[in-house]
This record gives structure tokens, sequence and C-alpha cells, in this order.
């Protein structure tokens, strides 16, 4: 299994929807790629100290998919549709790792 992690750069300037990225983006994402993405997480930051200004990213999504093939065959035929919804919530542009999950 693999993890498709986008993550969302934090600086006093970004601006990040969470209610959106949860309640609209993400699911969108899951019902285009179907099947290929077997579900997905979403994490927002908290901060140790009294603001949420020094964590490196201000969120983040992670897709679960069998394999980099099934998340190609799941994301790219929607990649236009899904990267041109990333205004509606946010100015950040996301840092994206794929990793493999050795222990889940």
């Amino acid at each position: 299994m693999i993890k498709v992690s986008v993550m969302y750069p934090n600086s006093p300037e970004a601006r990040f929807d969470d209610a959106y990225y949860r309640e609209q983006h993400m699911p969108m994402v899951k019902k285009l790629m179907g099947d290929y993405c077997k579900y997905y997480t979403v994490d927002r930051a908290i901060s140790a100290g009294p603001s949420a200004s020094n964590t490196p990213y201000i969120a983040m999504g992670h897709l679960f998919c069998d394999s980099v093939d099934a998340f190609q065959a799941g994301f790219g035929p929607h990649s236009k549709e899904i990267m041109a919804d990333i205004p509606n919530y946010t100015n950040q542009t996301p840092v994206i790792q794929i990793s493999e999950v050795v222990v889940g």
C-alpha cells in the first residue's frame, strides 16, 4: 500500500479553508478516483504554543492506494479538475510525497 501525502506549507500569509477541504475537496477526489483510492485522511496542524505559526504545514491530506500505478490510474484522468479546485481552499502550493506504508 502507498500513501500520497499532499502537504500545505504554513506561512504568515497562508490561507486554508479547512471546512471546504474536508467537506468538498477530499470527498470530490475520492469520488473521482473511485476504488483506486482505498481511503483518505485529513490532518490539521496544532501548535505547542499560542498559535500555529511554528508548524511547517498548515494541513495535510493523505490518499491511500494499493500502488503507485493504482494512484496514477485513479488520479491521472481527473488531475486537471482536482488541481483546478485548489484555489477554492488555499493560496499555498502543495508539497507532494509518495510513501510506502510499512506499518499500518
